[in-house]
């Protein structure tokens, strides 16, 4: 998450599989304070972003890191892709920049002192 960020109401976003209806899925969501939003069965154009970003998941970590030992060897290489998702991989939208460089040089511009005045 950055470092400017309310991430007091997290909502995850999925379809209808069963992965992610499961009774224990959903408990760690609400143990995290996470809201579990759920979208219709099988429509990846629902949300062309989510189910691009899942794919590049799958094929960095599942399948490039598999087979797993445990459920917490799974959640361990998520919580370090995902970490490096959003602070160290390139993204186009970012002018290939991190997020965390793309959003620190964003604030440094908000944060200068508008020129007025000055000639031409």
């Amino acid at each position: 998450m950055g470092k400017n960020r309310n991430i007091n109401q997290l909502i995850h976003h999925s379809d209808k599989g069963s992965q992610y209806v499961s009774i224990a899925y959903t408990e760690r969501l609400r143990e995290a304070g996470i809201e579990a939003s759920v979208g219709s069965t099988g429509d990846s154009y629902d949300n062309a972003a989510a189910e691009a970003l899942n794919k590049l998941f799958k094929k960095e970590v599942v399948w490039r890191e598999g087979p797993w030992t445990g459920r917490d060897a799974v959640e361990f290489a998520t919580l370090e892709w995902v970490h490096w998702y959003n602070n160290t991989r390139p993204h186009s939208y970012c002018g290939d920049l991190a997020p965390a460089q793309f959003e620190d040089h964003y604030y440094t511009e908000i944060s200068r002192p508008a020129v007025v005045g000055v000639p031409l």
